[in-house]
């Protein structure tokens, strides 16, 4: 069974070597102590979030604060190919659920999209809220999936933004009930015609779902003309919740992440 994984802030790991010690305190320590009740001589994972992992052996457990010796401490790097889920803000928690399941699969960033047909609204105060919660939902699955990577939760866009991001993009897709290439045949063909562009040359694909009522067709031109393709993931309509991940697993496999 592979180690349990406590997060550190962003630097903390730096500079650390084999045989040093790294004390972790916080909430994070609080947990691993109180809650998972880690004794001395038990392995852990130490992550930062940012593709740093300090694998090591508990050496004191104490009230607040938990200290590791490590043993190795590696970097991670980010797949060539980074994932990008955007989702559209959608009732209940079902936008949640996407991030959640999306960050447990595998996904690098996901962008909040609020859609001309999303019921819900992020204004003021709640945008802010709402943004943090997903940050929350975010690092929880990272830390549930033992990741080293926490997905990154961009601002949220509008119809605009969200055009501007597809231009940038190097491949951006919609997934839609009506387009006619299935989404495999357009991952292959634009992995065939891009995966030889040398060391360093890292792409990023943009996977656009949704909000319950559906992207509008005003939406899917307006995507269409800064670049977007469409897609057909299934032959069946998926949640808003479901979309998202079930086409992280493909891309994964397609694009060779898996």
């Amino acid at each position: 069974m592979s180690n349990p994984v406590f997060f550190t802030p962003e630097g903390t790991l730096n500079g650390l070597r084999p045989g040093d010690s790294f004390v972790l305190d916080g909430s994070e320590a609080k947990h691993a102590v109180t809650v998972k009740r880690l004794e001395v001589g038990e392995s852990v994972d130490i992550v930062d979030g940012a593709g740093t992992r300090l694998v090591g052996s508990v050496t004191a457990a104490g009230q607040g604060s938990l200290t590791v010796l490590a043993v190795d401490v590696r970097e991670e790097p980010q797949p060539a190919v980074r994932l990008v889920l955007v989702q559209a803000l959608a009732k209940g928690d079902r936008d949640e659920l996407a991030v959640e399941t999306a960050t447990e699969l595998g996904i690098d960033a996901v962008v909040p999209w609020q859609s001309e047909r999303s019921i819900v609204r992020w204004k003021g105060e709640r945008a802010a809220k709402s943004h943090a919660k997903w940050q929350s939902v975010a690092a929880a699955a990272a830390k549930q999936a033992r990741r080293a990577w926490i997905p990154e939760v961009r601002a949220a866009v509008d119809g605009s933004g969200l055009a501007s991001a597809v231009a940038a993009a190097d491949l951006a897709i919609i997934l839609h009930e009506d387009a006619k290439r299935p989404l495999r045949d357009v991952l292959e063909d634009w992995n065939g015609r891009t995966s030889h562009g040398g060391a360093g040359a890292a792409r990023e694909v943009l996977l656009i779902v949704g909000p319950e009522g559906g992207i509008s067709p005003r939406e899917v031109t307006k995507l269409s003309d800064a670049g977007a393709v469409t897609a057909l993931l299934g032959h069946h309509v998926l949640r808003s919740s479901t979309a998202g991940p079930a086409a992280v697993v493909l891309a994964s496999d397609i694009l060779g992440r898996w």
